[in-house]
């Protein structure tokens, strides 16, 4: 049996399996998930809150942001507090404040260290004990905890007004004035925040953790990390060890065995002329730089909300765009861009590789780019719409803002993305059919594209698995297989058969070791890729075997970047393979970037909140704002406008490019990047742990704790490294246009350069 036939049957046992244990997790959650009671009772027997509250609680929350506006279980924007930790502890702060009345003190604080301990732990045990009842469906509470309760409440119900009050809390977490008008829906929010703590601190049945496996800490109410998530850390570690060192001997024995390729004399693609379908793709990277700079643009407003809260040098932006928009659309085009170069690519690629121009490919690759225009005006409009409390309830779920954190456009636009994407698969797949027909030297890699292809198609439509209603663990479940399997999973596939198909075709690559490694490199991803997907559940109120799962396969993840520099040098070289590279020259040092925050980015900050202790106080800090900046824009976002250079290439083939612009733009995305990174978002993130560690979980989201000025000096920090990175996105969006505006023609007259004989 080949090597050829070998990987391949390692691949397909390798998704069937990780694919069976995930669908298995699922179920698992399904049936463990935190029970949402018929009703919340006191001993007494007055009603405090109905299922129906704390459902339409959620969808008001939805409504006006929910993940861009704080966060829940951690999970969600940075700047407001996780309101799940919020009510938690001031829930039992309240509740320690009222028992120090009861025995006649002025506050809790004035009480002796004895007294002080036994009234610690008679909180703990009423915020530990589990008193739901699955015959009467009830959550019952003590007259103590109601009163607590309805104290945090009233709290809620100002902050979420334009009580003047408030007004100075509103502006730290930058809410925008009256961020829910009416009352009756002020009362119902407050439902699910108690709904959300309550599961944070009361026991799993038969368990000694919490639902969200005692997420968040909080030494007051009795939630420290469990054994679980020292012991599957410990084993995470070795996993990630074990799997660098077995890399390594496989790198080892495999390097050097085949002749490095010679060159052809001449660039191969020099000749080719591109069809009208892929010269229509111009339009989707102008798309790609249009949707690139209101990214930036959004992203320094969100950043800027952080020390000015409610306006933006002086003016209210904030009754016109206010922070959960801001940061919703910059979290959602910082994947729509990135997706349309990627989605761009195989337009183009498709007919080169299958070798023909399928009929009507060009009116269905413009089309196609009018669907994705209207998606994007439809969806953002009914956000607006939404957060700013013009839609109502009825219709938000489908056309206004669904409040979750990559997946918040409506039910209906996702419908229509989904279907835009088998439209893409379509066009991609029929353009491909004749190289996969051909069963050439290339159909292993044809075949790998064409199926990342298919995937990349249908692994969207997870995002349709939840309705309106369906249980937040659930959601979060299905959610990731969105953000973590089509972003970061089966895109880098295409990506890296893309890649090694160009390779190949200019002659730079064997095909035989093109195949292997690229086939190699998809099994090690995949490894830990699939099962990976659960380092993002832990706390979300799933089961343990989330977390062993989780620990063991997510470690996974970081071995092939173990061996990065390797790929970077690689790449590096191809660009002096052969005098003619030179026109090739700038989409391979994107690709080298890439390989360098694949590194750093995706490795080492990934693997700094990757195991199960260190998320548990990291999680929904700026030390996972750190990895997500530095992985999506240095690893994804890099790659994205790589290939949109090497299409950029084909398509304007006779247009002189300005290097010097790319150049400046290169130095300053990557150099803006790192600025980001090192001077506001690690420092920020290592100050908040110091924070967590010291107080709890809550301290370091909350106003006291960021509203200090070393944070927002920290904040302004960002103004450097922000400036560097729009002028790099500027300088590329001004070179993509020069091709087309006053761009310099060379003469196809003048004969390349020969690297070799040309029978080498």
């Amino acid at each position: 049996m080949s090597t050829t036939r070998k990987l391949w049957l390692g691949l397909a046992a390798l998704l069937l399996a990780s694919f069976a244990v995930l669908l298995w997790v699922g179920k698992e959650v399904h049936q463990q998930a935190p029970p949402l009671p018929s009703a919340v009772v006191t001993t007494d027997g007055h009603t405090l809150y109905t299922r129906a509250d704390i459902e339409q609680g959620r969808q008001v929350w939805q409504s006006i942001g929910g993940q861009q506006l704080g966060s829940i279980w951690g999970h969600g924007a940075l700047v407001a507090p996780d309101w799940s930790a919020d009510w938690l502890h001031r829930e039992a702060t309240t509740m320690l404040e009222l028992l120090a009345r009861d025995e006649g003190a002025a506050s809790f604080a004035s009480l002796d260290a004895g007294r002080q301990a036994a009234l610690k732990a008679r909180v703990q045990s009423e915020e530990r004990t589990n008193t739901y009842d699955a015959a009467k469906g009830t959550i019952t509470v003590s007259p103590l905890r109601a009163h607590a309760m309805e104290v945090v409440a009233l709290h809620y119900d100002s902050l979420f007004s334009n009580d003047p009050a408030t007004h100075k809390l509103r502006e730290g977490y930058a809410m925008r004035e009256n961020t829910i008008a009416e009352m009756e829906n002020r009362r119902v929010v407050t439902a699910f925040f108690f709904w959300t703590s309550w599961a944070a601190a009361a026991e799993r049945p038969g368990h000694s953790v919490s639902y969200t496996q005692n997420w968040p800490f909080d030494p007051l109410v009795g939630n420290q990390p469990s054994g679980t998530s020292f012991i599957w850390s410990i084993f995470s570690i070795l996993f990630l060890i074990l799997g660098i060192g077995l890399l390594g001997w496989h790198h080892a024995v495999q390097s050097h065995k085949e002749e490095p390729a010679v060159p052809p004399a001449r660039d191969p693609l020099a000749d080719f002329k591109p069809t009208p379908s892929m010269k229509a793709t111009a339009k989707y990277f102008w798309t790609v730089m249009g949707l690139f700079l209101t990214q930036i643009l959004l992203g320094a407003t969100t950043a800027h909300y952080q020390v000015e809260g409610q306006q933006a040098y002086g003016f209210a932006l904030a009754n016109i765009l206010p922070y959960a928009l801001t940061r919703t659309w910059h979290t959602e085009l910082a994947v729509l861009w990135i997706a349309t170069a990627w989605l761009a690519t195989g337009l183009y690629i498709a007919p080169v590789i299958g070798g023909h121009e399928p009929k009507f490919q060009r009116l269905g690759v413009n089309f196609l780019w009018v669907c994705l225009i209207l998606i994007v005006v439809g969806s953002f409009a009914g956000q607006w719409f939404a957060v700013m409390d013009k839609m109502g309830l009825k219709y938000n779920f489908w056309f206004g803002h669904q409040g979750w954190e990559y997946t918040d456009i409506g039910r209906f636009w996702q419908i229509f993305l989904f279907i835009g994407l088998m439209l893409w698969l379509f066009l991609v797949g029929r353009a491909l059919w004749p190289a996969i027909k051909r069963r050439d030297e290339t159909s292993n890699i044809v075949g790998l594209l064409f199926l990342s292809t298919i995937a990349i198609g249908l692994l969207y439509g997870a995002g349709l698995m939840w309705g309106e209603h369906t249980h937040i663990a659930m959601v979060e479940y299905w959610r990731w297989w969105v953000v973590h399997l089509w972003v970061e999973g089966f895109f880098e596939v295409f990506a890296t058969a893309v890649i090694s198909y160009l390779f190949v075709r200019l002659g730079l690559l064997r095909v035989h070791s093109a195949t292997v490694n690229v086939l190699f490199a998809t099994i090690v991803f995949m490894a830990g890729g699939v099962l990976g997907t659960l380092h993002h559940l832990y706390f979300t109120g799933t089961t343990t075997a989330v977390i062993a799962l989780g620990a063991s396969f997510s470690a996974l993840e970081v071995v092939p970047l173990a061996l990065i520099g390797l790929e970077a040098y690689d790449n590096w070289k191809k660009q002096h393979a052969a005098p003619w590279m030179a026109r090739y020259r700038w989409p391979i040092i994107f690709f080298v970037a890439v390989s360098f925050w694949n590194l750093i980015g995706a490795g080492l900050f990934g693997f700094l909140v990757n195991t199960p202790i260190a998320l548990y106080y990291m999680q929904g800090l700026n030390l996972t704002a750190t990895h997500g900046h530095t992985a999506l824009m240095g690893v994804y976002g890099m790659l994205g406008l790589g290939l949109m250079l090497f299409c950029l290439r084909g398509i304007k083939p006779d247009v002189e490019w300005r290097e010097g612009w790319l150049k400046g733009a290169f130095w300053s995305l990557n150099i803006g990047l790192t600025l980001m990174a090192a001077l506001t978002l690690l420092p920020l993130g290592i100050l908040q742990l110091d924070a967590v560690l010291d107080h709890g979980y809550w301290f370091a989201r909350s106003e006291h704790f960021m509203d200090r000025p070393l944070i927002h000096l920290l904040v302004w920090m960002r103004v450097p490294g922000d400036t560097l990175f729009a002028v790099g996105a500027l300088l590329t969006s001004v070179f993509v246009a020069s091709l087309w505006l006053g761009g310099k023609r060379q003469p196809r007259a003048v004969p390349l350069p020969q690297a070799a004989p040309e029978n080498a």
